[in-house]
């Protein structure tokens, strides 16, 4: 065979090949190519048929790297119009079908993915994942967002909460992701910590019944009474959001899930304190808290409360406390007793007030006097009044003298 002829024979079938794939290749088609030139914000691209594709470069920007001429693409087959010449390529399609077998992949197996935000909208945040998938605002994080302004361009790690592909529906979700790391981390310190174990957290938020101090990554609760060794209305009159604070591991329980803290745990007590600052016979200044009837107690320092007895209370005689005491009322005292180890300080208000001189005593009535002012004496006739010592001593005398004489 000449060669001429085969040259001959092998334009034909290349043109047959053409003609084939002219033939095969139709609207929606997956094809492959190669960028031969970039123009006019259109890449074109030769794959192999009677004429290039055009793909728009917006399709092909991916934000971090730009389209370059030879670069290999995957693209479906939007139109074809062979009298005009005109074939259009989209990669955002091919993408889509792609993102939407990803997003079957891992909302079947519940995998967690990197996605970037892309936008930030009423009700939420957008990611791009090959499709749009919406994120609520109440699945962004564990704790409530006010304003998500700041969201866009972060990345997130997100589950598949939804998939509707026929809706072109995608939900995602970055709570469950955190709230699963949440309760695996919660689970290996829990298992860790041991009570009376002193620690230093942080505090996430407050409540009115107490302050969720994150200790290593887990929260535990401080209750309002727990907070100081003095009297606390609101956490958020001693503590704030973000503070660190030192605290005292009280229970731990896997089971509920709960870890009970205390912050006047982890400091000295009032009663340690007061140990070396008050002595027998110091005069201090307190303040009445409570009254009772046998007394008063006073605070002579946070949380050292101390017992005025009644007859402590003032110089003169007193029914009751509140004769001559209120709560909330200042006081100076003097310490007869201190005890710290039994918790137990004996105070004194009157000692600390100079005692009033004596009223002076008023002659006693004679007497004669006496006598004047009781009633008149019964007859001692009268069978119905006793003797009185007197008339007993003298009939007494008269009816026994002589028998009493004989023992003289």
């Amino acid at each position: 065979m000449s060669e001429e002829t085969r040259n001959q024979e092998a334009v034909e079938a290349a043109t047959q090949d053409e003609l084939d794939q002219m033939v095969s290749l139709k609207k929606g088609d997956t094809v492959k190519g190669t960028i031969v030139k970039l123009e006019d914000n259109q890449a074109v691209v030769s794959i192999g048929y009677k004429y290039d594709g055009v793909i728009a470069l917006r399709e092909l920007s991916s934000g971090e790297e730009e389209p370059q001429v030879g670069q290999e693409i995957e693209a479906k087959v939007v139109s074809i119009n062979d009298n005009k010449e005109q074939l259009t390529l989209s990669k955002r399609a091919i993408d889509s079908e792609n993102a939407w077998e990803k997003l079957q992949q891992y909302f079947d197996n519940q995998e967690a993915f990197e996605v970037a935000v892309t936008d930030v909208v009423k009700g939420g945040v957008v990611a791009d994942v090959g499709v749009r998938g919406f994120i609520p605002a109440s699945m962004v994080e564990r704790h409530f967002v006010e304003d998500f302004s700041d969201y866009k361009g972060r990345t997130l790690r997100v589950v598949v909460k939804e998939l509707d592909r026929e809706n072109n529906k995608v939900i995602l979700s970055q709570k469950d992701v955190l709230e699963a790391e949440y309760e695996a981390n919660k689970q290996k310190v829990m298992s860790e910590l041991k009570e009376g174990q002193e620690i230093v957290g942080t505090v996430q938020r407050l409540t009115q019944f107490g302050a969720f101090v994150d200790v290593g990554g887990v929260d535990g609760l401080v209750h309002v009474s727990e907070i100081a060794w003095t009297h606390v209305d609101k956490p958020a009159d001693v503590v704030s959001e973000g503070q660190q604070v030192k605290v005292k591991v009280l229970k731990v329980d896997p089971e509920k899930g709960k870890i009970s803290l205390s912050m006047k745990a982890a400091q000295p007590g009032p009663w340690e304190t007061a140990a070396g600052q008050f002595n027998n016979g110091d005069i201090v200044t307190g303040v009445v808290r409570r009254l009772v009837n046998f007394g008063a107690f006073v605070e002579i320092a946070p949380g050292v409360e101390g017992l005025v007895h009644i007859s402590q209370i003032s110089h003169k005689h007193i029914g009751t406390p509140q004769e001559v005491l209120e709560e909330g009322q200042e006081v100076k005292v003097k310490v007869l007793e201190m005890n710290p180890v039994e918790k137990r300080v004996s105070l004194s208000i009157k000692e600390t007030e100079e005692a009033p001189a004596p009223a002076p005593r008023s002659e006693r009535p004679e007497r004669s006097e006496r006598s004047r002012d009781r009633a008149p004496r019964e007859q001692l006739n009268n069978p119905n009044v006793s003797l009185n010592n007197e008339g007993m001593s003298v009939t007494l005398g008269e009816r026994f003298g002589d028998k009493l004489s004989k023992f003289k």
